[in-house]
């Protein structure tokens, strides 16, 4: 049995066009295969926003408690002045082993890494 060329020919630009789709969402980190839910329905982790250009809690990181919150903390409001401190917690990506997820006075999103000793290891804006 012959297929028709034009058939061939329609599922090759239908094929082609739907996986240029697929790598463009990737690439720009969108999807269309979501379906409308509510926030309060949805378990995956958030995306960056304004409010928290940094995501969500990973589940490779640890949020921190006690002395070690406090410790963190006091690093990175001392290098950040005038920061505000938006999550404290262990670093999964090796550069220290805690990191302080602020944003400057300005608004700008800013990361303070700090060392098992509690120093400062290095501060990267974003």
């Amino acid at each position: 049995m012959q297929v028709p060329k034009a058939l061939v020919i329609a599922a090759m630009v239908i094929g082609i066009g739907g996986g240029s789709y697929g790598l463009a969402s990737a690439a720009s980190g969108t999807s269309s295969t979501s379906t409308a839910t509510t926030p309060s329905s949805s378990t995956a982790p958030a995306a960056p926003s304004a409010q928290q250009p940094w995501g969500g809690q990973r589940s490779d990181e640890t949020p921190l408690t006690g002395d070690a919150l406090a410790k963190v903390t006091a690093v990175a409001e001392a290098q950040v002045s005038g920061g505000t401190v938006v999550r404290v917690e262990t670093d999964a990506d090796g550069n220290a082993k805690y990191e302080a997820h602020m944003t400057k006075a300005d608004g700008t999103p800013v990361t303070v890494y700090v060392d098992a000793n509690y120093n400062l290891v290095s501060v990267q804006t974003r």
